[in-house]
């Protein structure tokens, strides 16, 4: 009977309200239909997003490069560790351009050495296709090579230095794959219903502002607090339902993901901060396109300030979903999990406060 009681509350209706009020939201629709079909779909979709992401991720490709000057030799030695690249000797900068010209190579490379002071400068002038399908593969593989060029001048020239460089650590190489999947397409998926939750709240709360339903609402024996909870209940429990489906989806199509619980944790926590905001900007504002144009630019400014944490929220999903969380991947759980409760919890202090006054 409790049990009945519990969800018969004014909070739930309004809650369920919300939900079903989503199915006529055409561009909210359509957000979860394209994030159902790149889940749904994405052991095809990542092949063609990861070329994006990493052209050289594309197998079975090879770009012939013609090279002159006076630093041929180091430019193949450089090729020799770079994948995906073919150097060939030309002997003067105008019989390479020709090979360009007519097709014959994809990319020239001509190189000279400057005296600077007591040493010399390698000067490197690199010519590539205009408008060509290829152009971005040949550029990032151009610089790859030339990265690869520079590298090794340092460790010819490091006897000059005054100080001992830092050592880089070793590569160990990684799948252009595996980094897109976790880092980008995952979180991705999860982090976009958690926005979206909080624009709809935005939506709501001004909406029924704007319209005078919301007095209407309150002449009900239902409190501002009771509507303030059941919009936010809402819109944060969607996110995270979202978010179990499109890894279950992922799973499906073959990307291990770990800790699911944990992450859905996460997405909860983030979803709730959204709506939080999303929430004070509607209730002080009552105007719906100052209050989305403040959520838009709080949301970008907000995100974008992770960057100063010890670990940004994809590189925690990352972590999470490939078994490989430390103590401060569970540390930003833990702490943004309790952030997430007392800043709502001051948001309905401070609704509960509103609605005192206005009695």
């Amino acid at each position: 009977m409790s049990d009945r009681r519990f969800f018969s509350h004014p909070r739930w209706t309004i809650a369920k309200r919300e939900i079903n009020a989503l199915s006529r939201e055409k561009t909210i629709v359509l957000a979860i239909c394209i994030q159902l079909f790149i889940a749904g779909f994405s052991s095809f979709l990542v092949v063609g997003l990861t070329s994006l992401y990493d052209p050289q991720s594309v197998d079975g490709s090879n770009i012939e490069v013609a090279v002159s000057g006076d630093v041929e030799q180091e430019l193949l030695e450089a090729s020799t560790e770079v994948q995906g690249v073919s150097v060939q000797r030309i002997a003067t900068r105008d019989d390479a351009l020709e090979l360009f010209d007519n097709g014959d190579v994809d990319a020239v490379i001509s190189t000279s050495s400057i005296p600077a002071g007591g040493a010399s400068k390698v000067q490197v002038e690199a010519a590539v296709p205009a408008e060509d399908l290829r152009t971005t593969l040949i550029v990032v593989t151009i610089r790859e090579l030339l990265t690869e060029l520079e590298r090794l001048e340092r460790v010819d020239r490091v006897d000059y230095l005054e100080q001992a460089p830092v050592e880089v650590p070793q590569d160990v190489g990684s799948s252009s794959y595996f980094g897109f999947t976790y880092t980008i397409l995952l979180p991705l998926l999860l982090f976009l219903p958690a926005f979206i939750s909080g624009s709809i709240v935005v939506d709501s709360l001004t909406e029924e502002i704007e319209q005078g339903t919301l007095e209407l609402l309150r002449v009900s024996p239902v409190s501002l607090v009771d509507i303030v909870d059941g919009k936010a209940v809402g819109m944060i429990a969607i996110a995270p339902i979202q978010a179990g489906v499109w890894m279950l989806l992922l799973r499906f199509n073959g990307t291990s993901i770990q800790n699911m619980w944990l992450i859905l944790l996460f997405v909860t926590a983030i979803t709730t901060l959204t709506v939080v905001v999303g929430t004070t900007l509607g209730v002080v504002t009552g105007q719906r396109r100052q209050a989305q144009l403040l959520y838009s630019l709080l949301a970008v400014l907000l995100f974008g300030s992770t960057l100063v944490l010890p670990e940004h929220p994809a590189s925690t999903v990352a972590l999470l979903a490939v078994d490989s969380a430390t103590i401060v991947t569970l540390g930003h759980v833990v702490a943004f999990t309790a952030l997430a409760i007392g800043l709502y919890l001051l948001v309905r202090q401070y609704v509960s406060h509103l609605d005192a006054e206005s009695l």
